[in-house]
């Protein structure tokens, strides 16, 4: 295990606050949280739900910390269904110990079958159970990914569970706990992190309307394109081979509150748009919830009418 020192905390540092948009005087602050953090002084209970575990690979990527300082260095991490090594009743033990214990942060991942408890059942016992109990005695509870954040495909337009959002499972059983939206399918691994530190250390971030911290959810994707002159100078692209704008081709980035054309995925390599794809708007609200929703739509000029085909 690599041995940390005040020099790796202190560069870190100045990452997370690069990438929170924290000014660079909170630095000594920052660094403090992540040696809390590796001092396993902050139990982190992660529970899945409705989820495709999407979020959890996707943290498995982060660079800087990497995924193994993460998990064994930064985050006292109680218990993750995907992650744990233990099972059976040693799991349930754990996170019933997490639980009574309290203090902890509570990350939710998938959606919550509200209409049928039965369809996500861990050692027994129903995820709504677990989660309302839970998120009674966090600090605050992080919904990570756009399921947990919105409900996501699991919530989709006249799906058989019922599955809600956590901050609206946890509205309708009263529980007024602070929840964290980081919506994404997947979540950023930098959401996660940074989310992570500034709760520790300055407190729950600034957030908008639905609840999504603003260091990471406060700009268009559209607005930080890096084809957004194409869209200027009307340079639409016909293919998705094709350079130029990608806005006919039904990106969706117009409308998609995220930082992914800035800060980019794989430690930095690309982001969709990047790669020729368009936005299909994964950190929206409206992902994939109504059946009308269409991940690439196509829209053309006719007789000087916008249509979609």
């Amino acid at each position: 295990m690599k041995k940390l020192t005040r020099r790796n905390f202190l560069g870190l540092g100045i990452k997370i606050a690069a990438l929170t948009g924290i000014p660079p005087y909170a630095i000594p602050k920052i660094v403090n949280a992540l040696e809390e953090l590796a001092g396993r002084n902050t139990p982190v209970l992660w529970l899945q739900g409705q989820s495709c575990s999407g979020c959890s690979i996707s943290l498995l990527n982060s660079a800087a910390p990497g995924p193994a300082e993460i998990l064994t260095e930064y985050i006292s991490l109680m218990f993750h269904a995907t992650l744990s090594t233990a099972t059976g009743n040693t799991c349930m033990e754990i996170i019933k110990r997490t639980v009574d214990t309290g203090g902890f942060l509570l990350v939710v991942e998938g959606s919550i079958p509200a209409g049928m408890p039965k369809a996500c059942v861990v050692g027994g016992e129903y995820i709504t159970d677990q989660v309302r109990n839970a998120a009674k005695q966090a600090k605050a509870v992080i919904a990570n990914g756009t399921c947990a954040a919105f409900g996501g495909i699991p919530a989709a337009e006249n799906n058989p569970t019922g599955a809600v959002s956590v901050s609206e499972f946890l509205k309708q059983e009263g529980i007024s706990t602070p929840v964290i939206n980081l919506p994404g399918c997947p979540s950023h691994p930098d959401w996660f992190v940074g989310t992570l530190v500034h709760v520790l250390k300055f407190g729950i971030p600034a957030m908008d309307k639905l609840g999504r911290p603003k260091m990471f959810y406060s700009k268009l994707v559209h607005d930080q394109c890096p084809r957004f002159p194409d869209y200027e100078r009307e340079n639409f692209a016909k293919t998705f081979s094709d350079s130029g704008c990608l806005f006919n081709l039904g990106c969706l980035g117009p409308l998609t509150y995220a930082d992914c054309t800035l800060r980019q995925w794989n430690s930095g390599t690309s982001s969709c748009i990047k790669s020729g794809a368009p936005c299909i708007g994964c950190a929206s609200e409206n992902f994939a919830r109504d059946a009308s929703f269409s991940f690439y739509t196509k829209k053309r000029a006719q007789n000087k009418k916008e249509v979609i085909v």
